[in-house]
């Protein structure tokens, strides 16, 4: 089942980043990545064309507390959010509380290990303080870099499912899952 979260007052420090909530000033960092080609495209959804794009999204982050800015040297460059994951594709959790990680990381900023940083952060705040037992997260067939992330983090294939992106495309997805009892073995907790 998918527990509620709000993280409208939660900070995470990693070695290098802040993940915070996002705020209204943000905007103009959240459209210079979120406008760039090829970022928007590897989570399904466009590049946004204006700032009114970035800001309509924006909202959704604050109004939604469950998205965190990504904060690395003083600028906001890109965001991971807690989402709800599709109970239907997953009846066999139905007992368990859970949700899904969704990322978004600037391009300039691609190949540094920031994201596995957040997402190994985002896990142990998950686990460790929110008490879940499951996260999913998933990627496109073809999203080479996002399903090496997911794979350091601990997260294990489970099935090949098909989505309809945000662009209105079908695409085969690889649902991953780490539960809260194979993070633990990993970390020696």
């Amino acid at each position: 089942m998918n527990g509620e979260i709000n993280v409208e007052n939660v900070f995470l420090k990693t070695k290098r980043m802040i993940l915070r909530p996002w705020r209204q000033e943000d905007l103009e960092e959240l459209f210079a990545y979120a406008s760039v080609d090829g970022v928007g495209q590897m989570a399904g959804w466009n590049p946004h064309k204006t700032p009114a794009d970035s800001q309509m999204i924006l909202d959704l982050f604050i109004r939604e507390k469950k998205t965190f800015a990504l904060e690395y040297q003083r600028k906001v460059v890109g965001s991971l959010g807690i989402e709800k994951y599709n109970e239907k594709i997953l009846p066999e959790f139905e007992s368990k509380k859970g949700r899904e990680l969704g990322f978004v990381l600037s391009k300039d900023y691609w190949g540094r290990g920031l994201i596995q940083e957040a997402v190994d952060e985002v896990c142990r705040y998950f686990f460790e303080d929110w008490r879940g037992d499951f996260l999913t997260c998933s990627h496109f067939e073809h999203n080479i870099q996002s399903r090496r992330v997911q794979e350091k983090c601990g997260f294990r294939f489970y099935k090949w499912i098909e989505v309809k992106t945000q662009i209105g495309n079908m695409e085969k997805v690889a649902l991953n899952i780490l539960t809260k009892d194979t993070w633990e073995k990993e970390r020696g907790v």
